[in-house]
């Protein structure tokens, strides 16, 4: 029996009058192939413009003499930004459709990005990647509240697996990408590598966003490419999932006060630390065992991304199937903490460091797109919509803390070996947590 089918077994789809087991799995094959896929590759180009300015450092710092304390603060100055407007985006969101806000986003980071063509300052440098993170906000837990209003609780593992199974690949692609123009186009038209990389990589999030306002549809009541019986299978089964709440559970005051809320933040603090560690430290993580060129160093960067890709999914499968959250985050993150430990320990054997490296990425990895089955198994409409930006914004401030945290320890010891033990650390810290989560919230 497949994972969809098995799902779809339960007494809501299975009473009399109700779509049989074969429709249903049709038509969430029909919602899965009609928006998940474009969700990814906006995700790609998100993450990507995210993230290079790992790789431009490779050139970005000796060009303009930035330690690697300036670098690391700069790398991270994005999450102040994302966090001071990713709950007023969220909140935007829900209230003014999918459609028009994620096609605002990509379009506005998209010339954002293409900005730092002309950084030459520090200073310019933090305002730009604030910039970037304020235009950025709410994309990503825009686009996991959007899947709420597509899939109930039980299928969101696998598919959120999916879509954030765009990080993985942006590293894949995006890696040897960034490196082949940093290396090809160096002194170009008086550019030089970096430049040219922010100014290529900005252009598809223009135009995936334009294209977004044609092609994404707000929520199941306004999809034209949905039958009347299929939207009302999707309306009854996300209506059937849906947590019980209390008639005041809807005020962002119920929201904050939430305990629940707050652990959920400590839970994926701790997961962020390590997956913006990894993407952001992997160029200089893989030059420092001694590999040179941009476009070598992408190549064998990509690696670890394509270990990771295999390891979510399958965890995420996994995880829908047989219901289960807890040990499904626990081992990853554990093994993810070893993955670093290893790592650190060889950092100067590139075989070694790379194997471990692979080992670190799949197992932070695949523990954000497991996370978010948590808070939305009890967490729906506008409480969804504020409780997933509360704690995307407070876990997504480790984007600040991780990569600025790694410069200052660099500059200070001359080596990542100390910063990527606390990467493990931290990875521990969120095993634990996840591990003294009540099981009835864990496992739906």
């Amino acid at each position: 029996m497949s994972s969809y089918q098995a799902v779809s077994s339960q007494p809501f789809a299975a009473a009399a009058g109700q779509p049989g087991a074969a429709e249903v799995e049709r038509t969430y094959k029909k919602v899965f192939w009609r928006i998940v896929p474009f969700l990814m590759l906006c995700y790609v180009v998100a993450y990507l413009d995210r993230v290079n300015v790992g790789f431009a450092k490779l050139q970005m710092s000796q060009d303009l003499a930035f330690s690697e304390t300036v670098f690391g603060l700069g790398a991270g100055v994005f999450f102040i930004g994302y966090f001071l407007f990713e709950l007023p985006s969220n909140i935007l969101m829900h209230k003014l459709g999918a459609r028009i806000w994620i096609a605002r986003i990509m379009i506005t980071w998209g010339l954002m990005s293409a900005l730092f063509v002309f950084v030459k300052t520090p200073t310019q440098f933090y305002i730009l990647r604030f910039l970037l993170g304020l235009a950025e906000a709410g994309f990503y837990p825009g686009v996991i509240l959007y899947l709420t209003y597509w899939f109930p609780s039980h299928r969101r593992a696998k598919i959120i697996a999916v879509f954030m199974s765009a990080i993985p690949v942006s590293g894949i692609f995006g890696n040897p990408l960034s490196g082949w123009i940093m290396q090809a186009f160096h002194h170009s038209s008086g550019l030089q590598g970096w430049q040219w990389m922010f100014l290529i990589e900005a252009i598809p999030a223009v135009a995936i966003g334009i294209a977004t306002i044609l092609y994404l549809d707000n929520g199941i009541a306004s999809a034209k490419w949905l039958t009347e019986s299929e939207k009302r299978l999707l309306t009854d089964e996300i209506a059937a999932s849906q947590p019980k709440e209390k008639a005041n559970a809807h005020s962002l005051r119920a929201v904050f006060r939430d305990p629940r809320t707050w652990w959920m933040s400590l839970i994926y603090f701790a997961f962020v630390t390590g997956q913006y560690g990894l993407t952001f430290w992997m160029p200089t993580l893989v030059k420092s065992t001694g590999v040179s060129g941009a476009f070598n160093i992408g190549l064998l960067s990509a690696i670890p991304f394509v270990c990771a890709i295999v390891v979510m999914n399958l965890m995420g499968h996994s995880a829908d199937k047989r219901r289960e959250r807890r040990w499904h985050l626990i081992v990853p993150a554990l093994f993810g903490a070893v993955g670093f430990t290893v790592a650190a320990s060889f950092a100067s054997n590139t075989v070694v460091s790379i194997a471990f490296l692979s080992l670190a990425a799949a197992g932070v990895l695949t523990c954000a797109p497991l996370f978010w089955s948590l808070p939305t198994a009890f967490m729906s409409g506008a409480t969804a919509a504020a409780g997933i930006a509360i704690i995307n914004s407070i876990g997504n401030l480790a984007g600040f803390a991780s990569p600025y945290m790694i410069g200052y320890l660099k500059d200070l010891t001359h080596s990542t070996q100390t910063g990527m033990y606390v990467l493990a650390g931290m990875l521990v810290i969120g095993a634990i947590a996840t591990w003294l989560t009540p099981a009835k919230l864990v496992n739906r």
